[in-house]
């Protein structure tokens, strides 16, 4: 998981960026159905005690060249739920330091077997809802230019029952819409870690559709949508 989002145009994504507190954000989102790894994406993040939308690479870990970064040759568009708590990984610090939320309308998983795609399928939030991704984020600075780059990546979680028939790996971390965690999560000085813990095992905060496609670039449903439900609410 994941290799694709689809942070559609959409009222009810606008409606969860504004509900977060991010003020005037429409000028500031990369909107865009096929969002794949290494593009640019948006993510929400707490800066200087105000919650803004801010342009990220998304594949955590980046090199320097002369002109600028680009992505790293290990690959960081995810964060496994069982690294962050592993000293000296890609994701230790920033799950103690640089939380984000990358909100968006659904994502896309790829089923492989002996490393050839079985089959793709996109899930969407409901009509009237959008998901709020849980990311971690880091801020790099080039050391000639100047420049200053965000990358990101989302935290990753083992397979979901529910998702198993579509994705037998992993999931993505669907944070639950509670203020207070929320609040935490995009706190930098909240770094009691511990309290996250529940929130990295595998659950549906909020119902999804799914449907297989004929491939991600062309999105061309070739199947009847089903419906997954929601897990009781853990927060």
């Amino acid at each position: 998981m994941c290799g694709r989002l689809n942070i559609s145009d959409d009222p009810f994504v606008m409606e969860l960026i504004n509900w977060l507190g991010v003020e005037s954000p429409r000028e500031n989102i990369h909107w865009g159905r096929f969002k794949r790894a290494t593009d640019t994406i948006s993510i929400i993040r707490q800066n200087e005690g105000q919650r803004v939308i801010d342009d990220a690479t998304w594949w955590l870990l980046l090199d320097k060249n002369e002109q600028g970064f680009k992505p790293s040759r290990y690959t960081s568009f995810n964060t496994r739920y069982d690294k962050l708590n592993v000293p000296r990984s890609a994701g230790y610090i920033p799950f103690r330091q640089s939380r984000c939320i990358i909100p968006a309308k659904g994502f896309g998983e790829t089923e492989f077997q002996n490393k050839k795609p079985v089959h793709y399928y996109d899930m969407e939030a409901l009509p009237g809802e959008a998901l709020a991704f849980g990311g971690l984020y880091r801020q790099w600075v080039h050391p000639q230019t100047g420049e200053v780059r965000l990358s990101c990546s989302i935290i990753t979680l083992p397979p979901h029952d529910k998702l198993r028939h579509i994705h037998s790996k992993a999931m993505p971390l669907i944070l639950p819409r509670h203020p207070g965690l929320l609040s935490a999560w995009l706190d930098p000085s909240y770094q009691q870690v511990e309290n996250f813990q529940f929130l990295l095992t595998p659950n549906l905060p909020q119902a999804l559709s799914a449907y297989p496609i004929d491939k991600p670039s062309l999105h061309q449903r070739i199947g009847a949508i089903e419906k997954i439900a929601a897990d009781q609410q853990r927060a």
